[in-house]
């Protein structure tokens, strides 16, 4: 979409380079440098790997403000105090009208050096995306006050706060409070070319699991839930469980404890749509999200999604869709998965529809939002 106003400089801060927040990150900057604008990056050095060095390289050439990586631990140091420093000299030099900061860490930095530079009279929109970030800890605890204040706190140097869903939105004023400041919500998209058909190809298995191989994402949920649905039709399945991770071993036993080895099977990490086309149904059985790319990238590939309710994911699928069960619970899920088995127009007839899908989870939609927001912000 167009933005007519004059180009902003933009710089978006966050910790770590790797799954959903780096992936909302290189979509924003690919679309507004399309529209004209120079953006740059500052994160985190001492995280990723060979594959996030590959995306790096592949949004390089855009960043005409520069890829500034320093050393950003997870958990507060003294070493923050460093990377603050060395952070605010640079992006000075860089004349930024916006800050974008991302997930704690980077919101941290994007609104302290943000307030930094107007106190120099610097004229600069200081906005955070928490991504899940401090939202993730539980009150009751000692490090969920700790965050959650520091939250707060840091209201006062915000400009924005912008959330991925309305579950982030309502998460953020149970656990933070109600915002004292301005607010947007704008959910993540996915980009044009990821709104093509991803047949299954020929001896497709009818359902697949990709992602982290760790409980929180609901491995396990899936093998027993396919486990029932096997014995509720009578008859042999296949399923294909799609991503590496720290519990690989153990879903592998669980497989074959289950005599399942033979239907279904295990395949490291592979990009989403080369693994859509693996099978005809993508299960997303996690027990927590926010709002996971995974669900919009399969319905963009055409896929039938399953999902737990948990999160966001409501706001995509419906909240009173069909594709929904609750987290943790096997037999709901594997009831969902026999309707899928034995109707063959059943996910045509409760997936969203695709132009209205399109209409709202797009990479240029969000894009054109967030510009919307930062000229709003820029013009006060």
């Amino acid at each position: 979409m167009a933005d007519d106003g004059p180009p902003l400089r933009i710089i978006h801060c966050f910790r770590s380079p790797v799954g959903g927040v780096f992936r909302h990150v290189r979509d924003l900057i690919e679309e507004h440098v399309k529209q004209g604008h120079k953006v740059g990056i500052v994160c985190d050095s001492s995280t990723g790997g060979a594959h996030e060095e590959r995306l790096f390289a592949q949004i390089a050439p855009m960043l005409e403000l520069g890829l500034t990586r320093l050393p950003i631990k997870r958990s507060i140091s003294p070493g923050d105090l460093w990377a603050l420093f060395k952070s605010y000299n640079h992006i000075k030099s860089l004349r930024p009208d916006i800050l974008h900061g991302h997930s704690a860490k980077g919101g941290a930095l994007a609104r302290l050096i943000g307030s930094l530079l107007r106190v120099n009279k610097y004229r600069v929109a200081r906005l955070y995306s928490p991504h899940g970030g401090s939202l993730h800890y539980d009150r009751k605890s000692l490090k969920g006050q700790l965050f959650l204040r520091i939250e707060r706190f840091q209201e006062h140097f915000t400009d924005a706060l912008c959330f991925v869903c309305n579950f982030e939105q309502e998460t953020y004023e149970t656990k933070v409070g109600k915002p004292r400041t301005r607010t947007a919500m704008i959910y993540n998209g996915v980009q044009e070319s990821e709104f093509e058909t991803v047949p299954a190809r020929e001896g497709a298995a009818r359902f697949l699991y990709i992602g982290m191989l760790r409980d929180l994402k609901g491995p396990d949920i899936f093998i027993k839930a396919f486990a029932k649905m096997e014995r509720s039709i009578g008859q042999p399945m296949s399923g294909v469980i799609v991503g590496d991770g720290p519990d690989r071993d153990k879903y592998a036993d669980m497989i074959a404890r289950a005599g399942l080895s033979q239907r279904i099977s295990m395949h490291a990490a592979m990009p989403a749509r080369q693994a859509f086309g693996l099978a005809t149904t993508v299960v997303v059985p996690s027990r927590a999200e926010a709002m996971p790319y995974i669900v919009l990238e399969a319905l963009a590939a055409g896929k039938t999604v399953i999902a737990s309710h948990v999160g966001g994911i409501a706001e995509v699928l419906g909240e009173d869709s069909e594709a929904l069960v609750p987290a943790g619970d096997a037999d709901a899920l594997a009831k969902i998965m026999v309707k899928d088995a034995e109707s063959p127009d059943w996910g045509k007839r409760v997936m969203p529809r695709p132009d209205s899908f399109k209409a709202k989870f797009s990479t240029p939609v969000m894009a054109d939002d967030m510009m919307k927001l930062y000229r709003h912000l820029l013009s006060l």
